[in-house]
């Protein structure tokens, strides 16, 4: 593919040869001769000086390097496109599989790809060109948009409502059941019917091995375009809003409420009934107790403000040394209370 040809297609600006050929998209350190590769953050830029790529897509020319430019207000959103014109989504052949079982009174839009061993219950409705992978499950009584994919394994629980351009990744299970028990005065616990339901927004994507509860009454909501990674947990009755990005092996507790466009990185536990605002980051395996205000980033467990934990942080390294420092001061002060 030329250069101008991508150049026209990401709406970049071209500094070097236009008729030059890519047969390719890579990493700084991975690209080769043919290949384009990025520079997202400048602080790689000495890495991209010694790239063996035919071109590079940044957001300014980089000093000493002279190899072929597209110039881009968003080099990495210009790479995710780039990918995607050299590795375009295959459509899936629509077709049933003899092997699903597919309940009469369900109702599947046109355009379907169901693969083998695929089950959809009683009551369900699919919109168009749904795909749905080996053993995927569909329960009684859910409602999905158009263009789902669910991938092998994956489970979606009774009366499960999903948007539409919803991805569930391999084994993802939406609306199992919440944790929920009551104590008995024996110690003993009864569980505790789990009527609620799952309601997943449209273009959401939820990937490996990820869990969405159902709440005992009321819902469990992933707002739309909301991005989950994989191995994340999410309890009965939480919310979560907007273009927020769930990392991997977050732990969201019942009934707590994450705003949009918020980022909580790997590891992360945020407690029961609590409210995030919006636009928050929290910071890898930081653990949330309290209520988190909008545009706040905060770190640590328990979380507090990013800027102090980064301050208390760089004591904490130095604490051997201070306690030294501070046991020859107290033993210089009892010396100097006894001369007196």
């Amino acid at each position: 593919m030329k250069l101008k040809t991508i150049a026209e297609a990401l709406d970049c600006r071209i500094e070097g040869d236009p008729e030059l050929e890519i047969s390719g998209v890579a990493g700084l350190d991975q690209a080769g001769p043919g290949e384009l590769t990025f520079l997202s953050n400048p602080r790689y830029s000495a890495l991209a000086t010694q790239t063996k790529a035919s071109a590079l897509l940044a957001a300014a020319p980089v000093e000493g390097l002279e190899i072929a430019l597209l110039l881009s207000a968003d080099p990495y959103l210009d790479f995710a496109r780039a990918l995607e014109l050299f590795h375009p989504r295959q459509p899936a052949t629509p077709e049933i599989h003899p092997t699903a079982v597919i309940d009469s009174s369900a109702q599947i839009g046109p355009e379907a790809a169901i693969g083998p061993y695929v089950v959809v219950e009683r009551n369900v409705r699919i919109g168009s060109r749904a795909v749905l992978h080996p053993h995927a499950v569909i329960e009684e009584g859910s409602q999905i948009g158009d263009d789902f994919v669910a991938h092998c394994g994956v489970t979606v629980c009774h009366g499960t409502d999903v948007g539409d351009r919803v991805t569930l990744h391999q084994r993802v299970t939406v609306g199992s059941d919440g944790f929920g028990f009551a104590r008995r005065p024996d110690g003993s616990h009864k569980k505790i019917v789990q009527t609620g339901r799952v309601v997943i927004e449209d273009d959401v994507e939820i990937q490996a091995g990820s869990c969405v509860d159902r709440a005992a009454v009321g819902e469990t909501r992933i707002g739309r375009g909301a991005i989950i990674d994989n191995l994340v947990q999410i309890g009965h009755a939480a919310k979560i809003g907007a273009n927020t990005i769930l990392c991997a092996q977050v732990g969201i507790a019942g009934s707590t409420s994450i705003g949009a466009n918020c980022v909580l990185a790997g590891q992360v536990g945020v407690i029961n009934h609590l409210k995030i605002g919006d636009s928050v980051v929290i910071t890898a395996q930081s653990g949330v107790g309290h209520d988190v205000p909008d545009h706040a980033m905060v770190s640590g467990s328990p979380a507090f403000d990013n800027r102090r934990w980064l301050r208390s942080t760089a004591v904490y390294a130095r604490l051997p040394e201070l306690d030294r420092e501070l046991r020859k001061l107290r033993k210089q002060a009892d010396r100097s209370d006894s001369d007196t």
